[in-house]
């Protein structure tokens, strides 16, 4: 079985997939689309899937995101409610 890790940016979404050990079995990075939720909830998807079959193996998947702001004042505007408005 192999860990997964998601990084979702706003730009990109970077992927790894670790063996036992640690050993960085897989690793990929795409293009976060934009504006879009489903089709980034997709890219997800397909990340991991591509991740898995290089790794040759399934596993559990975590996701980090992140949020850059051009300024302290600007990050007082996030609601973290909007990121659970869906499945």
């Amino acid at each position: 079985m192999i860990r997964i890790g998601i990084d979702l940016g706003g730009t990109k979404i970077e992927g790894i997939a670790l063996a036992a050990g640690g050993r960085i079995a897989a690793g990929r990075r795409i293009a976060t689309p934009r504006d879009d939720y489903d089709a980034t909830v997709r890219a997800i998807a397909g990340l991991v899937a591509t991740l898995e079959a290089e790794a040759g193996s399934h596993g559990t998947v975590g996701i980090g995101m992140g949020q850059r702001s051009r300024s302290p004042a600007a990050s007082r505007h996030i609601r973290p409610q909007v990121s659970r408005a869906r499945p």
